[in-house]
């Protein structure tokens, strides 16, 4: 179990890198100022945000499902799936919020809490089925 403020594998704090990720999605800036401005290197936070776009559709899918769960407003896709994403994270978010106890974590800590601190993980699932000794590889389509 990681506590809520961390991602796996990271020194930063989630509120840093879900910094970066909603500025540079939200348009308002590139990497590089945001970076500055928390005063972390330029290509630490490029790293962050290329690894969160690279899940993105993923996480706005699951984000989606979640917010609706939780009876916020349904969130349809829109435009970039980072965007997309940053939303039904959003939505997830305020949904959350509602809820006793929920409130004072914030919304980059709640999103560490719901998916374990992976935000911007490496993928470590093997892509070998593995069936008593055998190993199979999944048909590529």
């Amino acid at each position: 179990m990681l506590p809520a403020f961390v991602l796996v594998g990271r020194l930063d704090v989630a509120e840093s890198v879900g910094e970066v990720i909603a500025e540079v999605t939200a348009g308002r800036c590139g990497v590089r100022p945001v970076a500055e401005r928390l005063g972390v290197p330029h290509t630490t936070a490029r790293g962050w945000w290329r690894r969160f776009a690279a899940r993105a559709a993923e996480w706005a899918t699951a984000f989606a499902a979640l917010a609706v769960e939780l009876g916020g407003e349904p969130v349809r896709p829109a435009g970039r799936p980072e965007g997309w994403a940053v939303e039904a994270i959003t939505v997830a978010w305020r949904a959350a919020a509602g809820l006793p106890g929920w409130m004072w974590l914030g919304c980059w800590r709640f999103v560490s809490m719901v998916v374990g601190g992976k935000l911007i993980a490496t993928n470590t699932n093997s892509p070998w089925l593995i069936v008593g000794n055998r190993r199979f590889m999944p048909p590529v389509p």
